[in-house]
């Protein structure tokens, strides 16, 4: 009886142990079983994060450099699609077209309550870039003809007309060496007094002495003293805007581009920081079109994210442009992945990972070091 309690007490701790290793086997294989099948990996973005380079529609830059690295690290087999917009690679993956997308995508509340994004890896912010062009001399000229130059001007030459004629009105009997008889002469004399007034230079050669003349000039000292300065300040307007480097007001600040002609690419930060404040937007496709409605002048800038515009500025020195002080907001890229995707932890681990090593920031700094 011992012998047989022994022989299958035996028995069952070989198939126990073999069932138990059967399980180890099969529970290591199955991440690389998951893992050998190549990852579906869409590519969208701007350079420097995302260069297309040469007509085989190779890849290359900022992203693409931190992605190989990624799945260098978790040993992951993929190929990359490249993907004509943001907004076209995250309907890409809602319908489970796409598995990952990499590039400059900029983290949102919009975009995760459709797709889950990976840990950032880059900050950036969202920029200005308007033309560079200095005014010809038509434009330098043209603000003298603007409405509130004229105005300004009319309103205070007819001010110091009708001053002119009330103080020759009133000391032409009793003050004839200072304001002659004679109609235009005597005019002249009391506008050149309403004007020395005006300008508070006070020359002392023209100087009512009758009672009346003595209270008109001071009720126009009153008037200059409280109303005329705005008058002026229209001409003073004018006369910046003319010397000025730019025919119009710099932006510098998100609300000056309210009422004004921008560019965006369609589905970007930018399209969204632009009608926030009041822009008329012109969208397109990819951010060169964008420019190329700058270089012809159908708008007065692009709203896009800063290092984009930067490189754009590097590799084409000889395109007149410039960068706006303007900063609409600051964003994190990071890389979009289907929710509920077991990649997710070990992809933000790696990220972190490699921003602790310094990794991410030597790829940046050889794209960037310009």
């Amino acid at each position: 009886m011992n012998f047989f309690s022994t022989n299958i007490f035996k028995q069952i701790t070989s198939k126990v142990q073999l069932l138990s290793l059967l399980s180890i086997t099969l529970i290591s294989l199955f991440p690389l079983s998951a893992r050998a099948t190549k990852l579906r990996v869409g590519v969208a973005g701007s350079p420097p994060f995302v260069i297309k380079d040469g007509e085989y529609g190779d890849v290359k830059g900022i992203s693409i450099d931190i992605w190989q690295e990624l799945a260098s690290l978790e040993g992951l087999e993929y190929e990359l699609s490249p993907q004509d917009s943001v907004r076209d690679s995250i309907d890409s993956i809602t319908r489970g077209e796409l598995d990952l997308v990499i590039g400059p995508i900029s983290i949102t509340s919009d975009r995760l309550e459709q797709v889950a994004f990976t840990q950032p890896y880059f900050l950036a912010n969202i920029g200005l870039l308007m033309s560079g062009e200095r005014p010809k001399l038509w434009s330098r000229v043209q603000p003298f003809f603007g409405l509130a130059f004229i105005s300004s001007v009319s309103l205070l030459v007819v001010l110091l007309f009708t001053v002119g004629n009330l103080l020759w009105l009133a000391e032409r009997r009793r003050n004839t060496e200072q304001f002659p008889k004679d109609y235009w002469h005597g005019i002249g004399n009391g506008m050149w007094f309403a004007l020395v007034t005006l300008t508070t230079v006070g020359y002392g050669d023209r100087a009512p002495i009758t009672k009346t003349g003595r209270i008109i000039a001071g009720v126009w000292m009153i008037i200059t003293m409280v109303t005329v300065s705005s008058l002026t300040a229209g001409i003073a307007t004018s006369l910046t805007l003319s010397l000025s480097d730019q025919t119009v007001l710099q932006f510098t600040a998100p609300e000056d581009i309210a009422n004004s002609r921008i560019a965006v690419v369609r589905g970007s930060t930018g399209e969204k920081w632009a009608q926030r404040y009041g822009a008329r937007i012109s969208q397109t496709s990819t951010l060169q079109e964008a420019i190329d409605l700058v270089r012809l002048n159908e708008v007065d800038g692009v709203v896009f994210d800063t290092p984009a515009l930067k490189y754009y500025l590097h590799t084409h020195p000889n395109e007149n442009l410039k960068l706006s002080p303007v900063s609409f907001a600051n964003e994190s890229y990071g890389f979009i992945i289907s929710p509920g995707s077991s990649f997710l932890e070990d992809f933000n681990i790696r990220i972190l990972e490699m921003q602790e090593s310094g990794k991410i920031r030597e790829i940046e700094s050889q794209w960037l070091s310009y």
